[in-house]
């Protein structure tokens, strides 16, 4: 009997002891397909492959994962690392399973570096696989930590660098699912790797005292089991090992070893929550707590659902002891977290409710996906998601005792944002701890705020953008001047089209008949006459480009020109012509990375449109195709506007951003003033993607609400 056959023998041994014969058989039809698929495939330890998809199904079954996921845990590399498509997955297992094995397949091609790019695109994946199914998740989960052990077969760098992902990425996740007992192999494995000397020290000096430490736990053990039991309080009790990765961070810290206090430890597991607290007194009564040291998460859980009650006692012979005390179910929730649900549900509805604890529960998955509806760059993104979402948390609480999670340093103007946009908008002052503190005030750990609102709030301060921590509330601060100043320019675009009207002498009724506006709106890509009027006003159109008439329209040939470039030395190929007259169009500025059209004028050559500039769609028969060349020499006029949240005059800080990227400013122009005011800006600019990196950096600008590139 070879190893493969051992190690299925042994996994289905365990499953038999959850699972029903249909269910079973199911999963031998699983193995054996991948077993048929992986034959001849070989692991860098030199194992046959089909131990690796063997091991990630039993690690599942340590927290009694259902039939999909094992048999997507037994096909997860099938479509990766075979000829098998998804669809063969889906004819052969369902719909379900299929879904499983590409969200983790998709997962599993993101080659995750320093680079943001990567790791906004691994961040999202994953997101997305937690918002279709996080089983999905928990499959990559065991099949990192499998990975993990196996570490030792890659070179050095290898190692390093899949430690490195696996502590920054993975882990904070698992800790998020609450799956704490394959968070702490994930990070002890990679502490071992990145941190060999230091993981080295820690085990070392864990294993000075361990004798003398396992003979105090046992001590102490029997003595409060002997008072448990003589209190009738059924229980278990059981030492519980510190994790090594846990040490390593408080003496890295500039903790001594002889001051954590944890290292002896013990747990107390009973039926019923009111024997928690029962349990509690009588520790209590006899041993002598440290002050500051209990904490109740039963009574307010964290994030992730853990709920404990914990207490530092000091014990035998002065010994310092950490205790902890749960239920047994409360204890499956804080070794699996969100996978729990499958041993507590004996329905087929487990996966579901899965699904919906993490989207109702778990705060980070709901501030991710706030993430992407707020169309961050992919810098801010993953920074956010790092320093905001998977690190550095405090938790605290409503006057009802629901918990909210929020990054260190955050105010109270981010905890009323994290509660709703409209309390955020309306908030005038907080209480925290029943003392009132500036809306400044930065929130500590368990504090308890109740925020003040008022109906009659004119809305947020300016000011606030600088106060607030968190991205996803400094964004809904701006939103909110950015939705009052949408109101001054509607009325501002009204005004300037009626006088541009009255100049043409053209009727307003004639402008804003139904055919006529019909025609505005298809031209210009409006919706509405409300959506015109907010174009006008926030300088996306003129007035004039919008009111000329078709009897005099302005034709592409007849625009100014700004840039003039001949093919023969041209940053610009015309097809096969050479030596012809090129011009590029005033009416969209295209730059090197647009895609372009030519456009042949009758009496000077060819202009040189964006390919979806409005113009050129009366002109087909004459549109000519043209290509940016590989090396560009010029630079080439671009325009942008620039809302400012201040009355702050920021030409200094736009002229200085663009000299920093080499772009050159040749106008600047206050457009529309007020308490927001508006910038024209003209540049002179290499390409594209200079001017959308433009684009982030004055975004970045602490009174820039928005810049949009413009076309007339």
């Amino acid at each position: 009997m070879d190893n493969r056959t051992i190690e299925y023998k042994n996994l289905r041994e365990k499953l038999e002891k959850y699972l029903t014969k249909d269910e079973l058989e199911d999963i031998d039809k699983a193995y054996a397909f991948a077993e048929k698929k992986h034959h001849g495939q070989y692991r860098k330890t030199g194992e046959p492959y089909i131990v690796h998809p063997l091991f990630v199904a039993d690690i599942l079954t340590s927290i009694k994962a259902d039939r999909e996921t094992i048999i997507a845990a037994l096909l997860h590399d099938v479509v990766e690392d075979t000829e098998t498509s998804k669809n063969d997955i889906k004819e052969q297992f369902g719909p379900s399973v299929a879904k499983l094995v590409d969200g983790v397949t998709k997962i599993n091609n993101i080659h995750v570096s320093t680079d943001n790019e990567y790791l906004t695109t691994y961040y999202k994946k994953i997101i997305v696989g937690m918002s279709e199914d996080v089983r999905v998740i928990i499959i990559k989960l065991a099949d990192r930590l499998h990975n993990m052990r196996t570490l030792y077969a890659l070179d050095h760098e290898k190692q390093k660098k899949k430690a490195k992902e696996t502590l920054e990425i993975l882990t904070p996740i698992a800790h998020r699912l609450g799956m704490n007992k394959i968070k702490s192999e994930l990070e002890e494995l990679s502490l071992k790797y990145l941190k060999p000397e230091a993981y080295n020290d820690v085990v070392e000096k864990l294993n000075k005292k361990k004798v003398e430490r396992e003979a105090y736990v046992k001590k102490m053990m029997d003595e409060v089991s002997e008072l448990l039991t003589k209190n009738g309080i059924r229980h278990q009790i059981k030492g519980r090992a510190k994790s090594i990765y846990s040490i390593y961070r408080k003496l890295d810290k500039g903790r001594s070893f002889n001051d954590i206090y944890d290292l002896l430890a013990i747990r107390i597991l009973v039926e019923e929550e009111q024997e928690c607290y029962l349990a509690l007194g009588l520790i209590h009564s006899k041993y002598k707590p440290i002050p500051k040291r209990f904490k109740d998460f039963i009574a307010m859980p964290k994030t992730n659902l853990y709920q404990s009650l914990h207490t530092t006692v000091i014990g035998l012979d002065g010994n310092i002891f950490e205790i902890q005390i749960r239920t047994y179910a409360m204890d499956e929730i804080a070794e699996n977290g969100i996978a729990s649900h499958w041993a507590y549900k004996e329905n087929k509805n487990a996966a579901t409710e899965m699904q919906n604890i993490t989207e109702q529960k778990l705060q980070f998955y709901k501030s991710i996906i706030e993430l992407q509806e707020d169309k961050l760059t992919n810098e801010d993104f993953v920074d956010t998601v790092k320093n905001e979402v998977l690190n550095n948390n405090i938790y605290v609480y409503t006057p009802k005792g629901d918990v909210i999670e929020l990054p260190k340093g955050a105010t109270p103007i981010d905890f009323a944002y994290k509660i709703h946009t409209q309390i955020g908008d309306k908030l005038t002052g907080a209480i925290v701890n029943n003392s009132m503190v500036p809306l400044s005030y930065e929130l500590k750990n368990t504090d308890v705020i109740k925020v003040i609102t008022n109906n009659n709030s004119k809305g947020p301060s300016r000011e606030w953008i600088n106060i607030a921590k968190t991205t996803s509330a400094r964004n809904k601060i701006k939103n909110f001047f950015n939705r009052n100043t949408k109101e001054d320019y509607i009325a501002q675009g009204k005004d300037l089209l009626e006088k541009e009207l009255r100049r043409k002498k053209i009727p307003i009724s004639d402008f804003m008949s139904d055919e006529n506006l019909k025609k505005v709106f298809e031209k210009f890509k409006l919706d509405s006459v409300e959506d015109l009027y907010l174009n006008i006003g926030n300088n996306k159109f003129s007035a004039k480009s919008i009111v000329k008439q078709e009897s005099d329209e302005e034709k592409p040939e007849e625009k100014e020109v700004k840039n003039v470039v001949r093919v023969g030395d041209s940053d610009i190929l015309v097809g096969d012509t050479k030596n012809i007259e090129v011009h590029i169009a005033n009416c969209c500025l295209p730059l090197p990375g647009d895609e372009i059209v030519g456009y042949i004028t009758k009496t000077s050559g060819i202009r040189i449109h964006r390919k979806n500039c409005s113009n050129i769609e009366l002109f087909e028969d004459r549109i000519i195709d043209a290509t940016w060349n590989d090396v560009i020499n010029n630079k080439y006029n671009s325009e942008i506007i620039i809302h400012s949240t201040s009355k702050e005059n920021i030409i200094f800080d736009i002229v200085q951003a663009a000299a920093a990227m080499n772009i050159i400013v040749e106008n600047v122009n206050l457009i529309y003033k007020s308490n927001n005011n508006v910038y024209s800006v003209d540049v002179l600019v290499k390409d594209l993607e200079t001017m959308e990196k433009f684009i982030i950096n004055l975004n970045k600008l602490k009174y820039v609400s928005d810049v949009e590139r413009i076309m007339k």
